[in-house]
């Protein structure tokens, strides 16, 4: 795999991926992987000064995090995903302000060349949690569980198990009806969130 495989989140991110592009060493081919959706969505945009100042993240930590010790729960996930997870956790939090605090979602930028040097920091920062959850849309024989699997087993302590959450397999990557889906979706949000 000599090749770069990034998901941003973020408009900033984007802008940030692609300027640093020039300066990957070995030079490999870069591929982006981010919906259409995300394009306009209201989101995925960035003020100015994360535009003109900063550089690409391959992980980027929960902004929204008050306090690391009430953390039990660490969401991984990359993509729109992410923005839909913090979605679900402000909805608990109007009624369940403990178990919204309980759950962390990092974001995954980039997936190849995967950031284990990032990661790690971040499983040691939450000291007191005990499981982390791969969140991705797609379903189980598609996207990136299949790859990160075997990665997180090699870094993760005793102390923090490992599941993932993800449409069932299939041998299509989409249902095709749009109610279904939204179905789908909330239920992957219950899973891992709450």
């Amino acid at each position: 795999g000599n090749m770069r495989v990034a998901m941003p989140s973020t408009s900033a991110q984007y802008f940030h991926l692609l300027r640093s592009q020039p300066m990957v060493n070995p030079k490999r081919p870069l591929i982006v992987v981010t919906p259409k959706s995300m394009l306009r969505a209201q989101f995925s945009r960035s003020p100015i000064d994360e535009l003109e100042a900063g550089s690409f993240a391959h992980v980027l930590d929960d902004p929204e995090v008050a306090d690391v010790a009430s953390v039990r729960r660490i969401v991984l996930c990359s993509g729109k995903i992410a923005h839909e997870a913090a979605h679900r956790r402000q909805e608990i939090a109007a009624t369940d302000p403990a178990a919204a605090a309980a759950v962390a979602i990092v974001r995954v930028e980039q997936l190849y060349p995967w950031p284990i040097s990032q990661l790690s920091p971040l499983f040691d920062r939450y000291a007191q949690a005990e499981e982390v959850v791969w969140l991705q849309e797609e379903p189980e024989n598609m996207g990136a569980w299949s790859f990160v699997h075997a990665r997180l087993h090699a870094v993760l302590s005793a102390r923090l198990s490992l599941r993932h959450v993800s449409r069932s397999e299939s041998a299509s990557p989409a249902i095709g009806s749009a109610a279904l889906h939204q179905l789908e979706q909330a239920d992957l949000l219950q899973r891992a969130i709450g």
